[in-house]
């Protein structure tokens, strides 16, 4: 386990790779009435350009202010030393039921939590398409594909407009799977991945993959088919502070944000990053009842072990220690930007 206080902040981007940074709106970045409003305008006024035709120029956010942050494993355990401000975040968004934390936790990592985590429009694209299609609430990704998840959940856009544009790229008929499968991928089926998906900057992100599948291919992996990003851990040490400096150094326009949302999920995977909780997840676990510090919501996950239900988790106990971890940290910080945070509690209350 990292030592506290040993991480240092991501650096911080350049002046004119301020998309890098989006300006606020819900979604993993911030708040969701913006984006919902571009959502609608996008998808209910406005027809989708065809591929390959310009799209309107979209106004950049303000550029990131110079200067270094601090590590987010001991911003998140600074936030612990406000108690005025955890007081007044408490009793305002404290759910009316109560549930223990291995009702918490139990819950959370069962299939009926899922339903509290989802879009309404995932629901209904799994009842159409069937449960096999891979989400990225209750699929296991490999780090390729959380790469390229957290390069989108990284764009200011809503957490429905998100979702569905993982479910668009990583299953048929498009499959962007591997490098390779992107690399393969004409530059126009790029592009119309993202107009399928009714997503916002479209081209950017569409050539935002494209960089990415590049760069893996050619650094960082050893045939076609692997998608462990392994060579950069070992390149970088097995150092979190030297793997997030060497992602962001090599993948242009991965910032802070879309390293956060990367580290949360493969942290199972990467015990090195364990345990991690970005500024995002803290507030939706706090909002659950549970500690919002990594260390605190670890040593729960700990001292409750005997008493966790363990169905899909990995039989090393170490392993399946942080994967619950992640999964609860997940899906609290989903249940919280789907609004039914409250929903949640009072289910885990009473299974």
């Amino acid at each position: 386990m990292p030592p506290k206080g040993s991480k240092k902040g991501a650096k911080p981007a350049p002046a004119n790779k301020a998309e890098e940074e989006p300006a606020k709106v819900e979604s993993e970045v911030n708040g969701q009435t913006k984006a919902e409003e571009f959502e609608k305008q996008e998808e209910d006024v406005a027809p989708a350009p065809e591929p390959g035709k310009e799209e309107p120029k979209e106004e950049k956010p303000a550029p990131e202010a110079n200067g270094n942050k601090p590590s987010k494993k001991r911003k998140a355990e600074d936030t612990q030393k406000e108690p005025s401000k955890a007081s007044r975040r408490s009793s305002r968004g404290a759910p009316k039921t109560s549930a223990s934390p291995v009702q918490l936790i139990n819950y959370l990592l069962s299939s009926s939590a899922l339903e509290l985590c989802r879009p309404d429009d995932e629901v209904q694209d799994i009842s159409s398409r069937g449960k096999d299609i891979k989400t990225y609430s209750g699929s296991q990704l490999s780090p390729f594909e959380e790469l390229l998840c957290a390069i989108v959940l990284s764009r200011p856009i809503s957490h429905r407009l998100g979702l569905r544009t993982i479910r668009t790229i990583l299953n048929d008929p498009y499959n962007f799977t591997t490098p390779k499968a992107i690399s393969d991928a004409s530059t126009d089926k790029r592009h119309q991945a993202m107009f399928d998906a009714r997503t916002q900057h479209k081209d950017k992100t569409a050539t935002q993959i494209g960089l990415v599948a590049q760069v893996i291919s050619e650094k960082f992996a050893s045939n076609d088919t692997d998608t462990s990003l392994e060579a950069v851990r070992k390149e970088a040490g097995k150092g979190w502070d030297a793997e997030r400096d060497l992602l962001q150094k090599e993948i242009k326009g991965l910032g802070k944000t879309g390293l956060d949302i990367f580290f949360r999920r493969v942290q199972w995977l990467w015990e090195e990053a364990y345990p991690f909780v970005d500024e995002r997840t803290a507030r939706g676990i706090e909002k659950l009842g549970l500690p919002k510090d990594a260390e605190g919501l670890r040593k729960v996950i700990d001292e409750n072990w005997k008493e966790i239900k363990k169905d899909g988790l990995p039989k090393d106990e170490k392993q399946a220690k942080r994967r619950a971890f992640v999964i609860v940290c997940e899906r609290a910080t989903s249940a919280d930007l789907e609004g039914k945070g409250e929903a949640l509690v009072e289910a885990a209350a009473g299974s």
